[in-house]
């Protein structure tokens, strides 16, 4: 009986269990959710055309316009002074910058002077007797013979017979020997061509220098030049005496140039034509980064946007009654962050802004605050 029992109960069980599970599986309810329509804001513009200025870009870097590579002529041991010779050392006009031991090639050169001088002395008897009207310029010239000074110029001989007494003799074979002697003594010796600064030095007070060795390098620190390299697009529109606007690598600092000289070939690798531009400020020095701003012309009836609102296919959206929409526009040049469009009418509502999902049709809302030149 008590069998039964529980039977009969476990089975009332499982039937309340199915029956409660159907009421709870009916009497759930489904909602689907509601789709809000959401209208982006667009920034937008009223196309007014006009003259665009066509700015190209270029960059390059320093280099002094005037430098002098310093090589030796001659050999012997370069002998210090005052001044170090070390890199960023300044010199001034005329100022000796090397000099190099040349007591022996000196004595030398003495020598051969005083050789000169006695044969002058010899034949000053002979002339005093045969060419007595001659004499006196000869005499003069004795006078003035220093043998601790340049050898000055002999005098000038006015006729034939002076000429081969004189050529006879062997002096003028000694006096062009002594000129050519104190022509090399004067290499031992390197002077300042002008101002500026040592940018290299490859000896050092007490080297053994050689001929033809290189000893260092000096500019000009007034005067710089920048090498830049345009398209040859543009190469027909860049004249010399233009001026250009350069600026620093930070943008802190802006320097007026002038092109002084274009390249009348076209490098066939890159297409592009060399363009030298001249500038002088005393903040610059050799191998600074500058960029060029080179007005290369102007553009009537155009506009200039964004390079990101240019779509693949030369199209912008318009806004038209709060609605997007495309129009196709010429584009004809671009720059870095900037494009040059034609053929957008005046009064066109164009978007300043790009806009993520953007399509032909889309229903937007104009901002009607700031411009989204004042947002960024």
């Amino acid at each position: 009986m008590r069998k039964i029992i529980l039977s009969v109960l476990g089975f009332v069980i499982i039937v309340a269990s199915v029956f409660v599970a159907r009421q709870i599986v009916n009497s759930k309810k489904q909602y689907r959710p509601q789709v809000q329509k959401v209208v982006k804001t667009v920034f937008t513009d009223v196309v007014s055309n006009g003259t665009v200025p066509i700015i190209v870009p270029a960059n390059g870097n320093l280099t002094a316009k005037t430098r002098v590579e310093l090589f030796s002529e001659v050999q012997g041991v370069f002998r210090g002074r005052n001044k170090l010779f070390r890199p960023g050392q300044e010199y001034r006009k005329g100022e000796t910058i090397i000099r190099i031991d040349a007591a022996e090639y000196y004595a030398s050169v003495q020598s051969a002077k005083s050789n000169l001088l006695n044969l002058i002395t010899s034949v000053m008897p002979d002339l005093r007797l045969d060419y007595p009207e001659l004499y006196p310029k000869w005499q003069a010239y004795l006078s003035e013979f220093d043998l601790d000074r340049v050898t000055p110029e002999l005098p000038v001989m006015t006729s034939e017979k002076e000429k081969f007494f004189i050529t006879g003799r062997g002096i003028l074979t000694s006096y062009y020997n002594v000129k050519n002697l104190e022509q090399r003594l004067s290499k031992y010796t390197i002077s300042a061509p002008f101002s500026g600064v040592l940018t290299e030095a490859l000896v050092t007070e007490g080297t053994l220098v050689r001929a033809g060795q290189k000893l260092g390098e000096f500019i000009r620190t007034d005067v710089y030049e920048l090498e830049v390299a345009v398209s040859k697009t543009y190469s027909d529109l860049l004249k010399v005496g233009e001026v250009v606007e350069l600026v620093n690598l930070e943008r802190t600092k802006t320097y007026q140039g002038k092109v002084t000289r274009i390249n009348g070939r076209i490098d066939q690798a890159t297409q592009t034509i060399k363009a030298y531009i001249e500038v002088s400020h005393s903040d610059l020095r050799e191998g600074m980064y500058l960029e060029a701003n080179l007005n290369a012309k102007d553009e009537n009836d155009a506009i200039e946007i964004d390079r990101k609102l240019l779509l693949e296919n030369n199209q912008i959206f318009v806004v038209r009654d709060s609605i997007l929409d495309l129009i196709d526009v010429k584009p004809v040049y671009f720059s870095d962050r900037k494009v040059v469009l034609k053929e957008v009418p005046d009064g066109t509502t164009i978007i300043t802004q790009p806009v993520v999902g953007a399509y032909a049709g889309m229903l937007v809302k104009v901002y009607r605050g700031q411009t989204a030149e004042n947002i960024k």
